[in-house]
């Protein structure tokens, strides 16, 4: 099993900034991807950004020059720094890990963080 321990959310005037910690532990043979989801009460969850193990990154259109993924492969650690923040940008942020051993892929979800823009 692996486990994910994310940190960082909390409440933030807009045009602030937050910074997202998600750490893996546990029976990890190999990750291939980490990523943030979020979701806003009535919308659905949707991929903020996602980051391989090449470190190629991909992020949703509107977040693109505000948020950044990176990631600590030493520490199985991802992170997501978001700046200039919007009240559009509240909502539930949970971290996701993809691993793979000699025969399957894993998916791994955090419990979630709430991160809330408001003034």
């Amino acid at each position: 099993q692996v486990q994910l321990v994310e940190s960082g959310g909390g409440l933030v005037q807009p045009g602030g900034s937050l910074r997202l910690s998600c750490t893996a532990s546990g029976s990890i043979f190999r990750i291939v991807a980490m990523g943030w989801y979020r979701q806003a009460p009535g919308n659905q969850r949707e991929l903020v950004a996602n980051i391989n193990s090449g470190g190629s990154t991909n992020y949703v259109d509107s977040v693109k020059g505000r948020f950044t993924i990176s990631r600590d492969n030493a520490k199985n650690t991802v992170y997501l720094q978001m700046d200039s923040l919007k009240p559009e940008d509240t909502a539930v942020y949970s971290c996701n890990v993809k691993t793979v051993d000699f025969t399957k892929r894993y998916d791994y979800w955090g419990q979630g963080t709430q991160v809330t823009v408001s003034s």
